[in-house]
């Protein structure tokens, strides 16, 4: 009983020494410790929400979640640098599938940029490495700030990138409403005033609602996979994030799930019931009580986190885009463990 413990306990903690070349600073060796348990983990900076302490203890709370924080430490035991992986068990009965999908939002959190790129690389390929041994299907990383942050070592872990979409919003010098579509905004007081409402939600059962609409819209769609409800209730009771909801006659028709990080706010999750309730909108109401909210909460940007591939015809990204955003274009990264299918889709996706 106590060895199996022992195992279990050093498990959760794997460390690599690696060599970095010495610069000014003199920084040299590092260790690169990944660590499963959020008692193990060493006192890290947590304001940026997606490689926070905080999600990890979330996702650790999770049914079908486990995370993964990658921490790059000099041998004093001094944090460089740490980015947190959540490992996704995806399953289905109809058609019968199962499998696990490693899955990252950003490139880390840094001490200071001057070895960011030495550390990513480190990291990146002790977590590909990680994530290989526990027979993870495919490894998505998005959201990159810059577009060709951490290209040579992506190419080096064997990824490889898909053009991708992102649109924000800027509510630090204008307010909303100053750069939405006027015709828009006809049609949000229009529904306002026939009785529909927008609001946090207040109650537990709302954020079900809320979960159960978001099931519902993302069952038949490629990026479809959302974490338990579970999630959406430590983010509900949290201060990092807002669970949104379109109400009209007392029934959930849209909701939204909006994360917190740094001085910027992130629209994770959106849903509504368009085809139900055509002259309402909710989609557009959703959306902009998340813009507003936003604005009224003093953040600088608010990030749209799953536009989609760059089509030339994309309605989801023009609909976005009525509400005064900016496309970028950016990259996605995809890794897959099996070597003949990796190297397939890298062809297809070549550049």
């Amino acid at each position: 009983m106590a060895k199996s413990a022992r195992n279990d306990h050093l498990c959760t903690k794997e460390t690599w020494r690696k060599q970095m070349r010495p610069k000014a600073n003199g920084v040299k060796d590092i260790d690169i410790h990944i660590i499963t348990r959020s008692e193990e983990l060493p006192e890290l900076d947590g304001s940026n929400f997606f490689h926070s302490p905080l999600l990890f203890r979330m996702a650790e709370q999770t049914p079908g979640l486990t995370p993964y924080m990658v921490v790059a430490c000099q041998k004093n035991g001094t944090p460089l640098a740490h980015l947190l992986a959540m490992l996704r068990r995806r399953g289905s009965w109809i058609p019968p599938y199962l499998f696990t999908q490693g899955r990252v939002y950003g490139e880390g959190v840094y001490a200071d940029e001057e070895h960011k790129e030495e550390l990513f690389a480190l990291m990146l390929s002790a977590i590909t490495t990680k994530l290989h041994r526990q027979l993870c299907l495919y490894i998505e990383f998005s959201d990159i700030g810059k577009k060709m942050f951490g290209y040579k070592s992506f190419r080096q872990n064997g990824y490889f990138s898909i053009g991708w979409m992102q649109i924000h919003n800027s509510l630090h010098s204008k307010s909303p409403e100053l750069r939405i579509d006027e015709d828009v905004l006809e049609h949000i007081h229009h529904a306002y005033d026939n009785g529909a409402v927008t609001r946090e939600a207040r109650n537990e059962e709302e954020v079900m609602e809320v979960f159960r609409l978001l099931k519902r819209y993302y069952r038949f769609r490629f990026q479809r996979f959302i974490p338990d409800v579970s999630m959406f209730m430590q983010l509900h009771k949290s201060r990092h994030g807002s669970v949104n909801v379109t109400i009209y006659r007392g029934k959930v028709i849209g909701g939204s799930i909006v994360a917190y990080s740094e001085k910027n706010a992130y629209l994770w999750f959106e849903a509504s019931k368009k085809k139900r309730y055509p002259l309402l909108r909710p989609h557009m109401l959703t959306v902009w009580h998340a813009m507003k909210d936003s604005y009224d909460r003093q953040r600088e940007h608010i990030f749209f986190m799953n536009v989609g591939l760059p089509f030339r015809k994309n309605l989801y990204r023009e609909f976005i885009l009525h509400f005064g955003g900016k496309p970028v274009s950016t990259f996605r990264w995809f890794h897959f463990t099996f070597h003949w299918l990796n190297r397939l889709l890298a062809w297809v996706y070549r550049e």
